[in-house]
């Protein structure tokens, strides 16, 4: 299968969506909301994309200072197209454009816990999250 990974492709708000909607992703974006997605993508610092063709077939978004840490929020591939290494070939292109001292995180979704453990991630259980509709306590 012939994939093309790119750093500097431009993707419309519809295509992005139509991806995540053919990956599991799908069920956890809010791929109904056009205009959140336009911010999820206007504001990540890295997208890495995956093509077969004309296709996008995968992406990776992160958000990151470069340096430190880097935030991988979605790794997203076409159900069609899993299992042929174009998850952690993303994983690798991201990695390629961190600094080297750089630490990948990533908050798995639930079908995709046990792969990041396959591709060399180690768990970490102590990661929180605080959702829009909870607030602070005192």
């Amino acid at each position: 299968m012939d994939i093309t990974y790119r750093h500097d492709a431009q993707i419309s708000v519809e295509t992005a969506i139509d991806l995540y909607r053919r990956s599991t992703l799908g069920e956890r974006r809010p791929v109904d909301r056009p205009d959140i997605f336009a911010g999820m993508l206007a504001h990540a610092d890295l997208l890495i994309t995956a093509w077969h063709a004309e296709r996008l077939v995968g992406i990776a978004r992160t958000l990151t200072d470069f340096s430190y840490v880097a935030y991988l929020a979605d790794l997203a591939v076409d159900s069609e197209y899993q299992k042929h290494g174009i998850g952690k070939r993303l994983t690798h292109e991201t990695r390629q454009r961190l600094g080297p001292d750089c630490m990948l995180v990533v908050l798995a979704a639930p079908q995709a816990n046990a792969y990041y453990a396959k591709i060399g991630f180690e768990h970490n259980p102590r990661a929180w999250v605080l959702k829009p509709d909870q607030k602070l306590s005192r």
